[in-house]
């Protein structure tokens, strides 16, 4: 693993560091901010996925989760949204390729060989941090913002018992119904819809729900709200009775002034499961 680069932050670091990851048969950059209270011992950690065309760094500089972390004691890494590099397929379109994992285990071509964000976030990455930094694998929590969000909450769902909480800002939260996911679902995973399912959170919550507490933010002047879906995810959170909180935040659109502006809010919703019994 190389260090690229590890500044003050809040009392604590913020690092960005690169490494061969076997999962996506390519280097792969993350972020990872460590409290002051790393020095003396392991601390829980917060996930932050990342939305369509970003990096590790835009969440990371954008969206002020670090001082808030700090006050909690908490640690923040920001993984990226998709293999990147020469010889890594990509496509003309944003909202594919590079830029655009949505957190899945490719099965088709050209995607397959690289894409594998699934075991990348779920194993290799966990994994590589608990070997390496002062992270307490038994206190994970996990927030994502659109696309992010997407995968925050389907990788909450299908794999109980690692997170003691789930957040996400305005999540793809339908994407078997839409047009953010079916076309990206069906070029990574192919055409048989069954497959699709795991990666749909409106589906998960009425098929396995979540065993903890849930936060949900939406803007409701959000520029790409019909792709959201996030009617479909609320009715079936009410259907099922899950424990959640679910906000429709009213002018607000998609953009990091709208994720900045309740990251103190997620934060402390994740502290309070984290540090709880």
């Amino acid at each position: 693993m190389e260090t690229l680069s590890e500044n003050a932050c809040f009392g604590g670091v913020q690092g960005v560091y690169r490494h061969k990851s076997s999962a996506c048969n390519c280097d792969m950059t993350f972020g990872l901010f460590l409290p002051a209270e790393a020095k003396d011992g392991p601390v829980p950690v917060l996930w932050y996925l990342s939305g369509l065309t970003c990096t590790h760094e835009n969440a990371m500089t954008k969206a002020g989760a670090q001082s808030w972390a700090a006050e909690q004691g908490i640690a923040l890494v920001f993984p990226d949204t998709s293999p990147r590099g020469e010889g890594v397929a990509d496509h003309d379109d944003y909202d594919l390729g590079q830029g655009a994992g949505f957190y899945v285990n490719a099965t088709q071509d050209p995607w397959a060989p690289h894409f594998q964000m699934w075991n990348y976030v779920a194993e290799e990455l966990p994994a590589l941090l608990a070997e390496n930094f002062a992270i307490d694998a038994d206190r994970q929590a996990i927030t994502g913002h659109s696309m992010g969000g997407h995968g925050a909450l389907t990788l909450a769902m299908n794999l109980p018992g690692r997170f003691r909480s789930v957040s996400a800002f305005a999540p793809i939260s339908n994407p078997t119904q839409t047009d953010w996911g079916r076309k990206q679902l069906g070029a990574y995973l192919g055409g048989d819809e069954a497959t699709w399912a795991k990666h749909d959170s409106t589906l998960l919550m009425k098929e396995k729900g979540f065993d903890g507490p849930i936060l949900i933010d939406t803007g409701t002047d959000d520029q790409f709200i019909d792709l959201l879906q996030p009617e479909a995810l609320a009715q079936a959170i009410a259907e099922r009775r899950q424990q959640a909180i679910y906000r429709m935040q009213p002018g607000y659109d998609h953009s990091y002034y709208f994720v900045s502006t309740f990251m103190e809010d997620h934060v402390t919703f994740h502290a309070e499961a984290l540090y709880g019994d």
